[in-house]
């Protein structure tokens, strides 16, 4: 008997047809496994500064309507949602403005200002809130919230700094 250490040509083929084959299935199968993960290790952007419109289309003492989409993308959902406000000028400085979130305290309807009324209504149960977003009548549990921080960009353009939640 011989202590042969030699290779067949059936095992060559064996090992080689085997590295061939893992290499061609890591070349392939690692970018189609990162391309189907991807989206779910990504994280959508929560916070931002949105642009709500000019200062100077702002006028004192009327509050100025706004709104914006934002788009959420959490894994391989796309999810668009709708906000809105109102920022109320008090004076000649971009400091001494009041921006409001047109949401409801009592169930997240949207709230339009009345001129007449000279308050934001809230078509759904008949809430009111004056001009500074404070409950006046109805059944919300407190004022209007307000967007705390704002700034004027060098264009003289108003932005608020949003954060979903």
């Amino acid at each position: 008997m011989s202590d042969s250490h030699e290779l067949s040509r059936r095992d060559f083929i064996k090992v080689t047809t085997g590295i061939v084959g893992g290499l061609i299935g890591a070349v392939i199968g690692l970018p189609a496994i990162y391309y189907l993960i991807d989206p779910a290790l990504r994280e959508g952007g929560k916070e931002a500064w949105i642009p709500i419109g000019k200062f100077d289309d702002m006028q004192v003492g009327t509050p100025y309507s706004f709104s914006f989409t934002r788009v959420q993308v959490n894994g391989w959902e796309r999810t668009a949602s709708s906000f809105g406000g109102y920022a109320v000028r008090k004076s000649d400085s971009p400091d001494d403005l009041l921006i409001l979130n047109s949401r409801c305290t009592h169930l997240a309807c949207t709230v339009n200002w009345s001129a007449e009324a000279n308050a934001y209504l809230c078509p759904c149960h008949d809430a009111a809130f004056d001009i500074e977003g404070a409950v006046l009548s109805g059944p919300p549990p407190h004022d209007l919230f307000v967007f705390d921080q704002h700034r004027l960009t060098e264009d003289g353009i108003i932005e608020i700094f949003f954060k979903e939640g």
